[in-house]
């Protein structure tokens, strides 16, 4: 039995949970009830948790109190959807109750865990019961009532697990939507995975340094389900920014002979850089050509086959984080320490106003340049950005006030995080969808007070109706539908119209739905694999649909959505 862990034992503690987390990241994100592919729950928490083990193998720690606000850090800024934001703030309140602790017994971390069910709590909008969030509640409660009858450490996390697990069972009676489907809540299964790693690290039943993290899991979740593809040309994922040599340079035709050489081209610019991403076989001639239009910043390369053949033999695959060690030996070599990174460097302010958004696609990434954002974060459905990631572009914008339009209601609390980690004042507008975020940033007015900012581009918000075309990531049976695997889903406002097995069908569907919405303007974005003579075959669709309507077609570019419609 131990009565109290020190600096050592949580880390080990955390070690092992991020493991068994990540062997059980498919099967979390199995429990994920809606059909549409999404940024599954296991996956980012799976991202969140890892993020603190990479900060944590750095070093070693003399207190529990250290380790504590380590991960507590790191995980606030690698949080990704609501899942891993809620499991960061958990250990945030933790790391707070521990603050100046060398060692943890049973009443301390009892009560840490239940200052992070708080803390949860507290920055949720809308508390929702059958969630993660009653998990916690409960398992923590468990916990603070063995402590105080004299439970020794190990015996109160049993009495917190043994709560937690009751709990998750009910999830299924609390949330409608898990009862229908009839199956436990992901991220409370998530907590409980990790909260059972954390007593089993303690009672010495499991050890980091024997669990991998390489399952056939972890791969399917990072490589999508199924085999893992590998690739047989263009096989080097290139990424680089480039400064630009002068400010109105046409980047026509470097575009012309990127796509020539390669492949998933896309290329965004301001008036001082540019940034590609391509993949290619001659990523040497990319970077070359490219310096024809300025100076190269920084790049990155990855072999995506030695990737993939690394994945399928349960290796970690190799990628440019692993140069930071290579670059401490070989400055170590030379006698010198590496320079320090201004990864975190604040630009100074030089006007009232920025914006930041998150979006994907070369022709949303356009378009939102065209409104005159200062940053945008790659991301949406499927690629949850970190809150680091929002962070970054927030310092990066030289304004003393920054809005961030996460255009995805499971982007919104990782960017509210971005609030106390910054000198700039950010404002989130709460934008569940990038149709909102545009419409938004056509009423904004950088003469206008924040006041009458927020309250214009909130209303300009409200009056925009989204439909989203996509497919079924998995069979299932929603909001009385049977979907099948592969089929197209139409949406409307979040809510599934139905599915479908052609598209002339689902768009006659829409059409009629958003007649009772009388719409003026309908703005059809068409995603990268949609043909321009398929997307305006359904502009004239809906044209005929909605007569009193202008209907345009725009090349948005975006993956996971087929059509991107914004109702006005």
């Amino acid at each position: 039995m131990r009565d109290y862990i020190d600096a050592a034992a949580f880390k080990e503690m955390i070690l092992c949970a991020d493991a068994a987390l990540h062997a059980n990241i498919q099967a979390i994100n199995d429990l994920n009830v809606f059909p549409v592919p999404d940024g599954d729950t296991g996956t980012n928490m799976g991202l969140t948790i890892n993020n603190a083990v990479v900060e944590l193998r750095k070093k070693d720690f003399d207190t529990v109190a250290a380790a504590a606000e380590c991960v507590a850090g790191a995980m606030l800024r690698g949080a990704r959807g609501n899942s891993g934001v809620i499991l960061s703030l958990l250990f945030r309140g933790i790391s707070r109750r521990l603050k100046g602790l060398e060692t943890v017994g049973a009443a301390e971390f009892a009560g840490a865990m239940n200052d992070g069910v708080e803390a949860a709590y507290k920055a949720v909008m809308k508390p929702a019961e059958g969630t993660i969030l009653t998990v916690s509640r409960l398992a923590s409660a468990a916990a603070v009532k063995a402590a105080g009858k004299g439970a020794d450490l190990e015996a109160a996390l049993a009495s917190a697990i043994e709560a937690g697990e009751e709990a998750l069972e009910d999830t299924v009676n609390q949330n409608p939507v898990l009862k229908k489907a009839g199956v436990i809540d992901a991220g409370g299964k998530g907590y409980m995975v990790i909260l059972t790693a954390i007593l089993a690290s303690l009672r010495g039943e499991i050890r980091s340094e024997t669990m991998s993290t390489d399952s056939a899991a972890v791969r399917e979740a990072a490589w999508g389900a199924g085999e893992v593809e590998v690739p047989e040309k263009n096989i080097f994922d290139t990424v680089y920014v480039v400064r630009k040599n002068d400010p109105n340079v046409d980047l026509m035709p470097l575009r012309l002979y990127l796509d020539s050489i390669g492949d998933s081209l896309v290329i965004s610019d301001d008036d001082e850089i540019f940034k590609v991403h391509v993949h290619t076989d001659i990523p040497g001639a990319a970077l070359t050509e490219s310096q024809k239009y300025g100076a190269l910043d920084i790049a990155k390369i990855e072999n995506m086959r030695l990737q993939a053949l690394d994945l399928l033999g349960g290796r970690a695959a190799k990628s440019t984080d692993d140069l930071a060690a290579i670059e401490d030996e070989l400055e170590a070599m030379e006698g010198t320490a590496p320079a320090e990174q201004a990864d975190g460097a604040v630009a100074p302010a030089e006007k009232e106003y920025g914006v930041v958004v998150v979006c994907a696609g070369a022709g949303m990434e356009s378009m939102f340049r065209d409104l005159g954002v200062d940053g945008i974060v790659t991301g949406g459905q499927t690629m949850n950005p970190s809150t680091d990631d929002i962070l970054r572009e927030v310092n990066r914008t030289p304004a003393s006030t920054v809005f961030v339009f996460p255009n995805n209601k499971n982007i919104i609390m990782a960017a509210e995080q971005c609030i106390p980690l910054t000198e700039k004042h950010v404002v989130v507008m709460p934008s569940k969808t990038v149709p909102q975020g545009i419409s938004a940033l056509l009423n904004f007015s950088p003469d206008e007070s924040e006041e009458s900012l927020v309250g214009a581009m909130g209303e300009a918000m409200g009056k925009v109706h989204t439909a989203m075309v996509t497919y079924a990531a998995r069979d299932s049976d929603f909001g009385g539908h049977t979907i099948h695997a592969g089929e197209y889903l139409g949406l409307l406002d979040g809510a599934l119209l139905g599915s479908y097995t052609a598209l002339d069908t689902l768009f006659a569907d829409l059409g009629k739905a958003c007649e009772d919405l009388n719409p003026e303007f309908v703005t059809v974005f068409y995603g990268a694999d949609v043909t321009q003579e398929d997307a305006e075959a359904v502009g004239a669709s809906l044209t005929d649909a909605l007569p009193e309507a202008e209907v345009s077609v725009v090349d948005g570019g975006q993956p996971v959505y087929y059509y991107m419609i914004s109702i006005e």
